[in-house]
């Protein structure tokens, strides 16, 4: 009898924990709550939008770059303005703005010849066929990325921007002062991102 009772306990908290290990998955994908750095992300992709809606083709999808963050960190963020999320990709700076190559941008630059990267906003344009096969050509829309076109600052895939990078070195390669992503997560930028739409890159410090 009393090993028959100590089996259904066994049992009844087996089934106990597979209802809750079930349960708890539930829940979590039923709540949906942007972080703070989500909303922060957003709140400012709205406004950027705001001040150059007359430059942008569509307004749907934002690219934010806070180069506030370390290169081994997602800080390239892809800000849906229509269902409000935000999905964050790794991005490479330019070999002028960390000189030290300790993964962390320290100064920008307009200045051609300078291989850094620039803050400010940019519209994204055409595909088309490069050094790193299909890119994506930029337009300086600040007073401080204004040379993008005679730079060829352009956002591009690229072996160093992959995340097993990080698994090595601890940071991703640099660029000459584009937005180089890795080569699978481009494909996002090429589908969401091109096109006539927004990017705006800073030290942001969104979190």
């Amino acid at each position: 009898m009393t090993n028959g009772m100590d089996r259904r306990k066994v049992l009844t908290g087996a089934v106990a924990s597979a209802a809750a290990a079930i349960a708890a998955p539930r829940t979590a994908a039923a709540v949906y709550f942007p972080n703070e750095q989500h909303r922060r992300v957003l709140d400012l992709a709205k406004e950027k939008v705001e001040q150059h809606r007359s430059a942008l083709w569509r307004t749907d999808i934002v690219g934010i770059a806070d180069f506030a963050m370390p290169s081994s960190l997602p800080r390239f963020h892809f800000a849906n303005l229509e269902n409000g999320s935000v999905r964050s990709f790794l991005v490479a700076h330019g070999r002028g703005s960390d000189p030290e190559h300790d993964g962390f941008l320290k100064t920008f630059s307009n200045e051609v010849g300078s291989l850094a990267t620039s803050r400010g906003a940019y519209l994204t344009n055409e595909w088309y066929k490069g050094k790193y096969g299909t890119s994506i050509r930029l337009t300086g829309l600040s007073p401080d990325n204004t040379n993008v076109l005679d730079r060829a600052i352009v956002l591009h895939p690229a072996w160093y921007a992959n995340a097993a990078m990080l698994e090595k070195w601890g940071k991703l390669g640099r660029s000459d002062g584009c937005f180089a992503m890795g080569e699978t997560d481009f494909n996002e930028a090429l589908w969401h991102l091109s096109g006539g739409r927004l990017i705006f890159a800073d030290r942001l410090g969104l979190g």
